[in-house]
């Protein structure tokens, strides 16, 4: 099932599925627990984010060409932070670079396959990590550089946590529709250029494996939403470096996950 969060004419917001382009069916009852597909069909307006995370826990450095291409070695356990729940934006909405980002230029992008919990997971084995989880959707973990590296106080979060900073969508497809989380074609194009191009087979870590880490003697709940890695390609590492900037247009794309398109902006001045 291909499931969709979405505003309608009246600007209310439903969730549904078979969206054929123009309209949807609304599912009633609670997504992650049990919801009931509905006969009722509704226009949809806006696609938003799929889900509205309870968390966002993300794993870096988790692509071996991209820890080659940043020179540094495979970690042996999976580097984990957070990002703010408030980052999260829609699809087809502006990406925002701060003005606290944007002199220099820093923002980058992380094209990354993002996992949905659908079941409270603790202390749960590989083996049965995956039966946690409730599907999976395409996210880019866009990342202020030089705020993730120097003016963060030596931690992730800051950089990564802007406004905007974490798009979703544009569909939450369910575990079921995914053979495999590992064997999945992931793209990332900047203006229409190819930036990234890999496979989740090239993970360090799988998604099984990650889930299960971060279950040991903390709670995953439902609607936890974990972000597992970019693959080679970021911007920061490029000759000269590539940053993005407003006028852009951002694709995250993954296989059998549609794909995520993201304008960039400027944030508007405001006047005091």
């Amino acid at each position: 099932m291909q499931v969709i969060r979405f505003t309608d004419t009246r600007g209310e917001v439903h969730t549904g599925c078979d969206f054929n382009g123009q309209t949807a069916a609304l599912i009633s009852g609670d997504l992650l627990g049990a919801p009931t597909i509905t006969t009722n069909r509704v226009e949809v307006k806006q696609l938003l984010a799929p889900i509205t995370p309870a968390a966002i826990i993300c794993i870096g450095l988790n692509y071996r060409q991209h820890a080659e291409e940043t020179g540094l070695a495979l970690p042996q356990y999976p580097v984990v932070f957070m990002k703010n729940p408030g980052s999260v934006t829609d699809p087809g909405s502006d990406i925002i670079i701060p003005s606290c980002c944007a002199h220099p230029p820093e923002v980058d992008y992380e094209a990354e396959l993002a996992v949905v919990i659908g079941k409270a997971a603790k202390n749960v084995q590989p083996d049965k990590a995956l039966s946690h989880v409730f599907g999976y959707c395409c996210a880019n973990d866009v990342s202020a550089r030089r705020w993730q590296k120097n003016a963060g106080g030596n931690q992730w979060v800051r950089g990564k946590s802007f406004d905007t900073f974490c798009p979703l969508g544009p569909v939450l497809v369910t575990r079921e529709e995914i053979s495999s989380p590992q064997a999945l074609e992931i793209e990332c194009r900047l203006n229409n250029q190819v930036m990234q191009k890999s496979s989740t087979s090239d993970m360090i870590f799988t998604v099984a494996e990650i889930v299960s880490f971060l279950s040991e003697g903390t709670t995953l709940m439902p609607g936890t939403v974990i972000l597992t890695g970019t693959p080679s390609g970021v911007g920061f590492t490029r000759t000269p470096p590539v940053f993005l900037k407003p006028g852009d247009l951002l694709e995250t794309r993954i296989q059998g996950l549609g794909t995520l398109t993201n304008p960039i902006k400027a944030e508007a001045e405001t006047k005091t």
